[in-house]
């Protein structure tokens, strides 16, 4: 009897999942256990397995497109084995006729403004061949002028010579600056201006399932979360010489964030308010301290965590960060390695960001941003010498932190990055 394959739950927040690749084709012999496509969660690309012998009878939904969890996406079973019945229960026999039909069905409608294109066209171009003006379709005009082509460097497929939609968009020449210019009447007049302008097209960008869930739970963070923020600035020389001194001691590539990282986590354990969530009118006071690092990837921000960062010294710290970044702009993370954060930081430093603010990654109570380090000139003992300073912004949800316990965290931290013996304390 032929048996379902239903999209699964493949990470704690999923809803719905995107095929990005089968690996199998209808037809194909499939034992338990093979892995038979990969879905893009809304964390990470995750393979599929089944878990019966038999034949690929139907492949119900294609690379890109999305399904809810549950939703059927192949069937297999027996060889000629008739599923009629499990396609029609399942609101649709054929998604590949489904995408047959919306292609005919976008032709008929290009055809259509064709059509109406051609109409138009011998309403307002009749008198053209007669002037020396070019003959162009409304449209075709609008387009040439929005992309700054020449009309006349254009040439047209229509009736007589006429420039359609088809023209533009298939037109491979250099865009034009003259066009509503008039042009030097002598070479006494200024030169002709060589400089051309690259021209960009409104297009509509399919959303991968991660900016979904990003969009959504950011939305739900920032508007339902009372947000407020508070800003330090860090004297980062020691930190600086403390750096230098562990990677040329040990043979290690400690980074500033690796430090940040460690002095948050330590900061954690003495501030409980901060390391908190707030659940249903309850508030979590959390136990155990798991620090998320941002890191960007193409389609948004993967939030992977370090579990027990508090018990960790700044090279396992630092070994853990970059196999984690890795494995995310590689998205193969596992939902496991990016759940459970109790605290995260987010890092522009790297971009020249001085300063900035972060929306609260939910269920946390606060999240920090990072600066870059500075070059600027300090006041030391009265006197104005070089300094190394880093601006770091902590976002703190109202409903659990009070602006009082945000500040003595934050001086903690500037305390240990200022003073970067007391991580060892």
């Amino acid at each position: 009897m032929a048996i379902k394959i239903e999209m699964p739950k493949l990470s704690d927040t999923m809803e719905e999942g995107v095929i990005a690749k089968w690996n199998v084709k209808e037809g194909d012999k499939i034992s338990a256990g093979d892995i038979i496509a990969e879905v893009e969660t809304d964390k990470a690309t995750m393979d599929v397995e089944a878990f019966d012998d038999g034949t690929l009878l139907k492949i119900v939904t294609q690379e890109g497109d999305a399904v809810p969890l549950g939703g059927l996406i192949a069937v297999i079973g027996d060889e000629g084995e008739d599923i009629s019945d499990i396609l029609d229960s399942a609101g649709g026999s054929d998604n590949s006729s489904a995408d047959d039909s919306d292609k005919q069905e976008a032709k008929s409608e290009e055809k259509e403004e064709t059509k109406t294109e051609s109409a138009s066209d011998v309403a307002s171009t009749t008198e053209s061949s007669n002037d020396g003006r070019v003959k162009a379709s409304p449209l075709a005009k609008k387009m040439a002028e929005d992309k700054g082509i020449d009309l006349s460097s254009v040439q047209g497929s229509g009736p007589d010579g006429r420039v359609v939609k088809k023209d533009i968009e298939d037109f491979k020449g250099g865009s034009s600056t003259s066009s509503g210019l008039s042009k030097p009447s002598s070479a006494s007049e200024a030169p002709k201006s060589t400089q051309t302008f690259q021209s960009l097209e409104s297009k509509e960008v399919k959303v991968s399932q991660m900016r979904k869930v990003i969009a959504r739970r950011l939305s739900e963070s920032k508007f339902t979360n009372p947000h407020f923020y508070e800003t330090v600035d860090i004297d980062m020389k020691a930190a600086m010489a403390a750096r230098t001194s562990m990677n040329e001691a040990y043979d290690v590539k400690i980074s500033f964030n690796d430090i940040v990282v460690k002095a948050c986590a330590t900061a954690l354990t003495r501030h409980q308010a901060i390391n908190s969530s707030w659940h249903d009118d309850v508030m979590i006071e959390h136990g155990e301290v798991h620090v998320a690092v941002a890191v960007a990837i193409d389609e948004g921000l993967m939030t992977p965590v370090i579990k027990h960062t508090d018990k960790k010294g700044l090279a396992q710290i630092s070994a853990e960060t970059r196999e984690l970044a890795g494995l995310a702009r590689d998205r193969k993370l596992q939902p496991d390695q990016m759940e459970g954060s109790t605290f995260t930081i987010s890092n522009l430093g790297m971009f020249g960001i001085e300063e900035f603010t972060a929306i609260i990654n939910p269920p946390n109570a606060c999240i920090l941003a990072v600066g870059a380090i500075r070059d600027v000139p300090v006041v030391e003992n009265g006197e104005v010498v070089p300094g190394k300073r880093m601006k770091v912004t902590l976002s703190s949800d109202h409903r659990i932190v009070d602006g009082a316990k945000a500040a003595q965290f934050l001086n903690t931290v500037r305390n240990l990055l200022e003073n970067p013996l007391g991580m060892l304390l």
